[in-house]
């Protein structure tokens, strides 16, 4: 079989990248490669649209194992995550009861969400649950963190697990500048290093939460996220140590709570990435031993590109999410169900949302593969790309005095809201996809009926009632989708719903696809769209239109035909309703002169010209 297989190669010999490039040049046929071929991502960096074992000669992350420093390829050996469900906590009995319920499901960690943990409200939450086998997380408002902690540590010891329980309390004061834009009051580092004392006899609890899932929610780039996550991280590093503990007593404390946005190999990227970045941080640091450089991280879908219309399409971004995070090496994963934008998830998304980890694990085997992406050209490439990129951001927070100081100065939230409004103006073009809300609607959905979460929009949980999101000094809180999302729902609570009608005329494959263009377009407003097969003349297509009663007119046609038809088309609608030209043909100056606005084409501005149409025909 091997002499076989020797022969077989000798047939097809070695091709350089030049040849290959040069092959693919041709075939371009003049078209530039970079321009045509080259990617140029929101990180910074560019994608070439091949990679080749050359391209990974000389990268030191590929000298690694699963389990070795600087843990690119995992933090130990095997691929067994955690699954996670998040449990409102604000009724104990009721917490518990739901624990006992999904632990008998299949799920391997919990995490509770509540305001105050009394000894007895704690001991109520936790009955009937082997804090052994499972993994409890609590998040809680930081001023009650350190009565948790104390409380938590005499419930652990009292079932003599102290040396075997798994968890974390999510001590997180940086939350409130970076929801609010208020520097929180307290001593930092003097409460963080007092729970670490009560926690002393408890290795396996973390306390010190690096909650940048709260920034890939809010629509900062991967870099961004991870850039931010790990001057985070030093700065419990720098805070406490410079009170006297040692990097391993606080780098065994650090939990990464780290969102997956739905880009799907620069997120595994990230991920191990990140495990790298931070191996070598805390290095820096002097520990005793290398396993206190070890990444400990939880992993959560994103809420930034969830969608309220075409809900069940959230399932194929949180399952691609779910994956990338299974197949990077994290320790946890938490699947945001479905309906989250819209309520609060019921015991259908909830189930739907934990059987989409089984499903990686039971059916996909995924957490029997250590690090599949281990010595992949394209991914072990991206790694250090992103690295590189993070690594730049991290040493100008800390250039500029760490990340506490970035923080209260609201840099970070500055920065983070640009690029939010720049995704938001790359989903208004589509140049950033959200299936089902800027391409490819479901025309006749109405959302209206379902929503029913109100209240803060920001999601904020734990902070006083009368406490407020200042605009402009904290994280955006709006969703990649929701423009479009307030833009149909406009048109559901109108008078009347508009309805376009497809003026198809013409050349039979530019009609068609001009159509189907246009119907994606002013579908995205819900808008009524009436589509035909054709008409002889410009004419009887208008006059089909008014006896429809159309109040937009779209000419779909050839731009050789357009110069003759839509001048004829515009005049004899005479002002009855819109007129719309799909595309952009030469011609259009021309158009322009005889009185015809309006063009839609690749390159208009979807959102913005749809609010200007709304502005005219929503009455």
């Amino acid at each position: 079989m091997a002499e076989k297989k020797e022969k077989l190669f000798d047939q097809f010999p070695p091709v350089t990248t030049a040849e290959w490039r040069e092959k693919v040049e041709a075939d371009l046929k003049g078209v530039p490669f970079d321009k045509k071929l080259v990617w140029r991502t929101n990180e910074g960096f560019n994608v070439q649209p091949m990679y080749r074992a050359e391209d990974i000669e000389n990268l030191d992350t590929t000298n690694s194992l699963p389990g070795e420093y600087p843990f690119v390829r995992g933090t130990h050996t095997d691929n067994d995550w955690l699954a996670r469900q998040e449990i409102n906590a604000a009724d104990a009995a009721a917490a518990n009861s739901k624990a006992v319920e999904v632990l008998g499901k299949g799920i391997t960690s919990l995490g509770f969400k509540l305001k105050e943990c009394d000894a007895d409200t704690l001991a109520t939450l936790l009955k009937d649950i082997d804090i052994v086998k499972v993994e409890i997380n609590f998040t809680t408002c930081p001023r009650h963190a350190q009565e948790l902690c104390d409380n938590l540590v005499k419930y652990v010891k009292a079932q003599g697990a102290a040396d075997t329980f798994r968890g974390s309390i999510d001590f997180n004061p940086f939350k409130k500048a970076l929801k609010h834009g208020k520097a929180f009051p307290g001593d930092i580092a003097g409460m963080a290093a007092s729970m670490i004392a009560a926690a002393a006899d408890v290795k396996g609890l973390r306390l010190l939460g690096v909650d940048s899932v709260m920034l890939s929610d809010a629509g900062a780039y991967i870099y961004q996220e991870l850039g931010y996550a790990l001057a985070w991280g030093a700065e419990w590093l720098t805070l406490l140590t410079d009170k006297g503990l040692s990097a391993d007593e606080v780098a065994s404390r650090v939990k990464f709570n780290m969102g997956i946005s739905s880009n799907y190999f620069m997120e595994i990227a990230k991920f191990r990435a990140a495990r790298m970045l931070w191996a070598q941080i805390v290095e820096q640091y002097k520990p005793a031993s290398t396993d206190a450089c070890k990444m400990a991280v939880h992993a959560t879908t994103s809420k930034y590109n969830q969608t309220i219309y075409d809900a069940h399409v959230n399932l194929l971004r949180s399952q691609t999410e779910c994956m990338s995070a299974a197949l990077a090496g994290v320790d946890s994963i938490t699947v945001t169900p479905f309906d989250t934008p819209y309520r609060t998830p019921d015991d259908f998304s909830e189930r739907i949302a934990r059987n989409q980890q089984f499903l990686l694990k039971e059916e996909s085997h995924l957490d029997k593969v250590v690090d599949p992406a281990g010595g992949s050209y394209y991914v072990e490439t991206l790694t250090v790309a992103i690295a590189k990129e993070a690594w730049k951001l991290f040493l100008e927070v800390e250039g500029k005095g760490g990340f506490l100081a970035a923080v209260n100065e609201g840099e970070v939230q500055r920065a983070v809201r640009e690029t939010s409004e720049k995704r938001h103006t790359d989903v208004a073009r589509r140049k950033e996809i959200l299936l089902g809300t800027n391409q490819y609607p479901n025309i006749n959905e109405m959302a209206a009926g379902k929503i029913e979460t109100t209240g803060c929009s920001c999601g904020c949980h734990g902070h006083d009632e009368e406490e407020t999101c200042e605009a402009g000094t904290s994280l955006p809180t709006s969703r990649a989708a929701s423009d479009f999302e307030a833009l149909r729902l406009a048109t559901e609570a109108a008078a009347n719903r508009p309805k376009v009608f497809m003026l198809t005329i013409g050349n039979l494959a530019m009609r068609l696809a001009r159509a189907q263009f246009s119907t994606n377009f002013f579908g995205c407003a819900g808008y009524e769209i009436i589509d035909n097969l054709g008409f002889e003349t410009v004419e009887q297509g208008v006059d089909e239109a008014l006896a429809k009663g159309a109040d937009v007119v779209v000419l779909c046609s050839s731009d050789d035909e357009y110069a003759e038809l839509a001048p004829k088309a515009f005049k004899y609608l005479d002002g009855r309703a819109e007129f719309v030209v799909a595309g952009a043909p030469a011609c259009s100056d021309d158009l322009k002169a005889v009185g015809i606005e309006n063009f839609v084409n690749v390159r208009s501005n979807v959102l913005d010209t749809l609010r200007a149409f709304n502005a005219r025909l929503l009455k």
